[in-house]
C-alpha cells in the first residue's frame, strides 16, 4: 500500500458513523433553509422574468460557468421539456464564436453565485448592445452580473453546506430550484398539459401512457379470435388455441359483437360439470362483453382491465365491429403497463 493510500485509509477509520450522520442532517439543513430563504425572498421581479421570458420570440439561452454551468444545463433541460424553447451556451466559448448563436430575438438567463465570472463578464457589454434581455440569478446583489442585468433573481445563500464554506453546495441547490420555479410558472402560464410533456418524452413512461393508442398495439385481421354464434363449441376452443388471446369473440355475420368467451368462463363452466360438446357459442358466451375503441388510449384499455379484473378486452370501431383485440402481455410489451 501506498502512503497516500495508507494515509486515505486511515483518515477513513477515524470518521466514525455519527460524524457522517451529522455531517448530512447538517447539509440537507442547509440546503433546505437557502430554498425557504429563496421562498421569502420573492419579489415583483420573479414575475418581471416570467412575462419577459413568455414575450420572447427566439430562445431562452442560458450560461453559466463551473458548477453554475451545471445547473444552467438542468435549467435549459427542464425550460425546454416544459414547453419554453432554450439553449445552454458556454460562456468560455461565447467568447470565441459560439455568441453569435445568441440572436436580438432571444433573451439571455446569466448564472453566477458571485456574479463576477470572467468569462461572463466579458460579454455582457456585447449583450446590452445587441439588446438582449438579460435575466441573472446572482448571489451577489451589486456585482458586475447584477449591474448588467435588466431583472435580477435574487438566489444568494448565507452559508454553504460545505463545511469549508467554500465548494459550491447550497448556492447550487438555490440556483437550481429558482430555475425549477420559473419553468412551473412558465408552463402554466402557457397552458403546458401532461400531453404536451408526453410529446418531448416520447421514449418515458409517460410518453408511452400518453401517446400509445389501443390501435399501436392490438391485435388484428387474422390474429383475432371471433367465431359465429352457430360454432360448435370444439370450433370454440379451436379459435382460442390457435390465437393464444386466452379468449374468442362471438359475432355476426357483419361481425358485430355478440359476446365473447374466455379460459375464465371455460373453467367456470367445467366446474358446473356440464356436457359441453352439444353447446354452441352463443350458449355459452358472456354477452354484452367490456370493449374499446382503437382510437382510445392503450391506458385506458389497462385501466378498463383492471377496474373489471379481466385480462383482455375486444377493441371494436364508431358502430361496434370487431377490429381487434387485446390483453395484458400485449400492453406490458409496449410498456404501457
Amino acid at each position: 500500500m501506498t502512503q497516500t493510500h495508507a494515509h486515505v485509509a486511515s483518515t477513513a477509520a477515524q470518521v466514525d458513523d455519527q460524524r457522517i450522520l451529522q455531517l448530512a442532517h447538517d447539509t440537507l439543513t442547509i440546503e433546505a433553509d437557502a430554498v425557504r430563504h429563496l421562498r421569502e425572498g420573492l419579489s415583483p421581479s420573479f414575475v418581471q422574468a416570467v412575462r419577459a421570458i413568455l414575450k420572447v420570440t427566439g430562445r431562452v439561452v442560458v450560461m453559466g460557468m463551473g458548477k453554475s454551468g451545471h445547473v444552467g444545463r438542468k435549467i435549459t433541460a427542464t425550460l425546454a421539456s416544459t414547453g419554453t424553447a432554450a439553449m445552454f451556451v458556454h460562456p468560455a466559448e461565447a467568447s470565441h464564436g459560439d455568441l453569435g448563436m445568441v440572436k436580438d430575438s432571444d433573451l439571455v438567463i446569466a448564472i453566477s453565485n458571485s456574479g463576477e465570472s470572467d468569462e461572463l463578464a466579458a460579454i455582457l457589454p456585447v449583450l446590452k448592445r445587441q439588446g438582449v434581455p438579460l435575466v441573472a440569478l446572482t448571489g451577489g446583489a451589486q456585482s458586475t452580473l447584477a449591474s448588467h442585468a435588466d431583472i435580477v433573481l435574487n438566489t444568494g445563500v448565507l452559508k454553504e453546506a460545505c463545511p469549508l464554506n467554500l465548494a459550491p453546495t447550497a448556492s447550487t441547490t438555490a440556483q437550481m430550484a429558482m430555475g425549477d420555479a420559473l419553468a412551473v410558472a412558465l408552463l402554466d402560464a402557457r397552458g403546458f398539459k401532461a400531453e404536451d410533456f408526453a410529446r418531448s418524452h416520447p421514449g418515458g413512461a409517460l410518453g408511452r401512457r400518453l401517446l400509445t393508442h389501443v390501435s399501436d398495439v392490438m391485435r388484428s385481421g387474422d390474429a383475432v379470435p371471433g367465431v359465429l354464434p352457430t360454432a360448435t363449441f370444439s370450433d370454440l376452443m379451436r379459435e382460442m388455441s390457435v390465437k393464444g388471446l386466452g379468449a374468442s369473440a362471438i359475432v355476426d355475420a357483419n361481425k358485430k359483437v355478440l359476446g365473447i368467451f374466455t379460459d375464465g368462463d371455460l373453467r367456470r363452466l367445467i366446474e358446473t360439470g356440464t356436457d359441453m360438446r352439444q353447446l354452441t357459442a352463443q350458449q355459452v358466451m358472456h354477452a354484452n362483453p367490456r370493449t374499446v375503441r382503437s382510437g382510445a388510449l392503450a391506458a385506458e384499455a389497462a385501466e378498463l382491465m383492471e377496474l373489471h379484473r379481466i385480462t383482455s378486452v375486444l377493441v371494436v370501431d364508431e358502430q361496434g365491429t370487431l377490429c381487434g383485440a387485446i390483453n395484458t402481455n400485449d400492453l406490458m410489451r409496449a410498456k404501457v403497463i
